[in-house]
């Protein structure tokens, strides 16, 4: 009996434990920290939009250039957040990490600050780079610091539910500071709430990257950034000045002459900035189109549903915002509710069911007409679609960054926070081309949300029958 005891007991010692299912002391204050800067980012994203006639009119931007202080956050937030990414991945994600919020709390100081436009433009392209640094490094430190099961899926939703409600709730915050305060406090609300995070953070977060340190892959992270780019810049100036414009033209087709350039050069690079394999993964390529259909559909839903509440029934931008704070708690909602759906069912399934019930209540959309007795079905619509696109944005993640070790998550909540910005900047001006081509905006933000719909069911069948297999 003693020699048959022996073997069972040594290969009981030997086993590995079996990964946490509920979260300890440590893990919520991981979270908390985590949590409080992503919702950060994306309250800075959004915040400016309701004060831009203000702050052109305080600092002397013509109505031309007033776009730029949009666009400059969104071109460097886009362009390198791959780069930061991988970056995070080989220097350390807390340091990474860190080091970004220590800019956006600068950037935001010396935004608040801003005398003239040179001054607020350097601030917001400062942002956008600290985004791009600090999105995926958070990200990745997330997806570490979470074993692969229940606990990263509950983690996940959560950071999706916050950061879709700080998208809303920004548009809603710019409106009320600059109103009753000064739209320089859409600046200074981020600086209190950075030196929170860098004086908990460093005690909280465990620093995490490769013993052995790869090289960095420059030739790629020239041609990614370049191509990503010039893809941002010219889906940008064609959203003000139509597809067919040159510099729209040109830009685009540089960028995608970039990207192509890109894949050629990690399949010879020693250390890719992105191995070739990760980019033939199905979970990976698959997750990344489903969370670009789903966040280029809800925000250029955001643009069409504020053009019919301002330009077709009337409403203030203020009045507008509040009334997207019932899709910010459909968000919210459908992030806390993921977690659950996907332990239940699974991650495949969160996007298709989470691409369904999006679609269907965008296409309701159809039947608002211009007057505000069909407000109640606007509300009820952007509540309803609110779940599903957090319910198919949770499945995206958790699709994007499962099955890969510790030491690539950077590199893939780089890729992840690239779709998502990608997809945010691709939006409008794809819904704005739709909207001109009819007679009149009441027609054409019809066509524009039946287009809107088409894309969120197509993309909701293509991921199931894609990672069907899975």
């Amino acid at each position: 009996m003693v020699a048959l005891d022996v073997p069972t007991s040594s290969a009981t010692a030997t086993a590995p434990a079996p990964a946490p299912t509920r979260l300890d002391g440590r893990m919520r204050l991981v979270l908390v920290v985590l949590l409080l800067a992503q919702f950060m980012l994306a309250v800075d994203f959004s915040i400016l939009n309701v004060a831009l006639p203000v702050i052109g009119e305080g600092l002397g931007f013509s109505l031309a250039n007033l776009q730029w202080i949009a666009t400059a956050f969104a071109l460097a937030a886009a362009g390198f957040t791959l780069l930061f990414g991988r970056v995070a991945d080989i220097l350390g994600r807390r340091r990474v990490f860190l080091g970004g919020m220590a800019l956006l709390g600068l950037s935001s100081l010396v935004g608040g600050l801003a005398t003239g436009p040179e001054m607020l433009m350097a601030a917001r392209v400062a942002q956008g780079l600290a985004t791009a640094a600090v999105t995926p490094a958070g990200l990745s430190l997330l997806t570490s610091a979470f074993p692969e099961g229940p606990l990263r899926d509950k983690a996940l939703g959560l950071n999706g539910a916050l950061m879709s409600a700080g998208f809303t709730g920004g548009a809603i915050l710019g409106g009320v500071l600059t109103d009753l305060l000064s739209w320089r406090w859409a600046f200074f609300v981020n600086v209190p709430v950075a030196l929170a995070v860098l004086l908990v953070a460093p005690a909280v977060l465990k620093e995490s990257r490769p013993a052995v340190r790869p090289r960095l892959d420059v030739p790629g992270a020239v041609a990614v950034t370049g191509g990503l780019l010039a893809l941002v810049y010219g889906l940008t100036v064609a959203g003000e000045h139509g597809w067919t414009a040159p510099a729209a033209l040109i830009s685009l087709a540089a960028g995608a002459a970039l990207l192509v350039t890109f894949r050629f050069v990690e399949k010879r690079a020693a250390s890719p900035l992105v191995p070739v394999r990760i980019l033939t993964r199905r979970t990976v390529v698959w997750g990344n189109l489903a969370g670009l259909v789903a966040f280029v559909t809800e925000t250029s839903l955001v643009f069409l549903m504020t053009l019919h509440l301002q330009d077709v029934l009337g409403f203030s931008p203020l009045a507008a915002g509040l009334s997207f704070g019932v899709l910010g708690a459909g968000t919210v909602l459908g992030g806390v509710y993921a977690p659950r759906f996907i332990g239940r069912f699974s991650a495949r399934a969160a996007l298709v069911a989470g691409g369904l019930l999006q679609a269907v209540a965008t296409v309701s959309l159809v039947a608002l007409g211009d007057d505000r007795s069909g407000l109640w079905l606007l509300l009820a619509a952007t509540f309803v679609g609110g779940v599903g696109n957090m319910l198919a944005i949770v499945g995206f993640m958790v699709t994007a960054t499962s099955g890969l070790p510790d030491s690539e998550q950077g590199m893939a909540t780089g890729l992840a926070t690239m779709t998502q910005q990608i997809g945010i900047t691709m939006g409008t001006p794809i819904m704005s081309a739709v909207v001109v081509t009819s007679a009149t905006l009441h027609a054409g933000i019809g066509l524009a949300v039946l287009v809107n719909a088409g894309i969120v069911l197509v993309g909701a069948i293509l991921s199931g029958f894609f990672l069907r297999r899975t």
